[in-house]
């Protein structure tokens, strides 16, 4: 089917497509009447912790990204270089997808906000990049994530998922790359961060840590409601998909963080992450952990940006970065932590 797109001058002239339906109605969405309540809490929880890049003092880190080891910022570039691959594929496909399985006009518009975060997400990369690095180290960046193989293969098991006609394999691709792909590009600047490091870099990445925590509990969620709809038997086919889909995610990414951190040593100390990251995931799914605890160790420094003292204890919905400017600073209190909000 060719459909006719009608010019300005058209539509002032009172003309109108042929595929336009006189009988579809336009409806308003009404923020009074909430089919699901999750949506509205989400809403006002991405909302409030609505940020961007220019409030973060990134130019107080080119001293110490000048005094980095050539290995490291390698690291920190090709990084960052990665993540801003995931973001646009995110804000551009995935979460744009998304918009159009909602399930309510509310789950519509909270995904409209999500597709605009991701885009800021992956303008702050680049603000990261024009602070810091040089033109010549910025193209290299954008060169190297284009042509590493690893990182082009991991984009396109996403994109498999997202172009697929089944809404309930774009919830599960959605909720592996907010959560299990995106949570261990951050070891890089959290690890760094807490050895201070980038600090300035490192809160601005713990904003967007703190946007995807909201995103991958939210596209877990609405995959479990959508699960609701389905058979016995078709859960059992998606549990198997879900596996299978993660372990297929999991070989060509810990692949990438041996290539990524051989040199500085940290390989082993991400993978473990990874692993620690990977069930989390599936948490966010309604499943049971894959690695064992044995094998998801995580690197104190690290972990005292993603959580108070450890991960059931850790509350997505939490502060901000302490370097971001706008807003007001507050003593954490035990209300902060609290687990209830993340149950299904």
């Amino acid at each position: 089917m060719t459909f006719e797109v009608l010019t300005p001058a058209q539509i002032a002239a009172g003309h109108k497509a042929d595929h336009i339906l006189d009988t579809v109605k336009a409806r308003p969405i009404d923020w009074t009447n909430i089919e699901d309540a999750k949506d509205k809490e989400v809403w006002d929880k991405l909302t409030e912790n609505f940020w961007l890049p220019e409030k973060v003092p990134l130019s107080n880190d080119v001293k110490s990204y000048n005094n980095l080891p050539e290995a490291e910022k390698k690291v920190m570039q090709n990084t960052y270089g990665m993540l801003t691959l995931l973001d646009t594929i995110q804000s551009t496909v995935g979460a744009t997808a998304m918009v159009g399985d909602a399930l309510t006009p509310h789950e519509e518009a909270v995904y409209s906000n999500i597709v605009f975060m991701e885009s800021v997400h992956a303008k702050s990369y680049s603000s990261i990049f024009s602070t810091l690095c040089s033109k010549e180290e910025n193209d290299a960046i954008f060169e190297w994530t284009e042509n590493n193989e690893l990182v082009q293969n991991l984009a396109r098991i996403q994109m498999n998922f997202y172009t697929d006609i089944d809404p309930i394999k774009r919830k599960i691709a959605g909720t592996m790359l907010e959560g299990y792909l995106f949570y261990t590009g951050f070891f890089t600047p959290f690890y760094m961060g807490s050895r201070n490091k980038l600090p300035n870099t490192a809160d601005l990445l713990g904003l967007i840590f703190r946007d995807e925590r909201v995103h991958c509990y939210y596209t877990g969620y609405k995959y479990q409601k959508m699960l609701e709809r389905v058979s016995a038997e078709e859960r059992a086919h998606y549990k198997e998909m879900t596996f299978d889909y993660l372990l297929e995610l999991t070989a060509t990414e810990e692949a990438f963080l041996h290539e990524l951190y051989d040199e500085v040593e940290w390989s082993e100390l991400a993978i473990s992450y990874s692993h620690f990251n990977a069930n989390t995931t599936l948490k966010y799914l309604g499943y049971e952990p894959l690695y064992p605890k044995d094998v998801c160790h995580v690197d104190a420094g690290v972990m005292g940006y993603i959580a108070s003292d450890n991960m059931e204890n850790h509350d997505f919905f939490s502060g901000s970065g302490s370097t971001y400017i706008v807003g007001e600073v507050e003593n954490t209190t035990d209300d902060d932590w609290d687990l209830s909000l993340i149950h299904i």
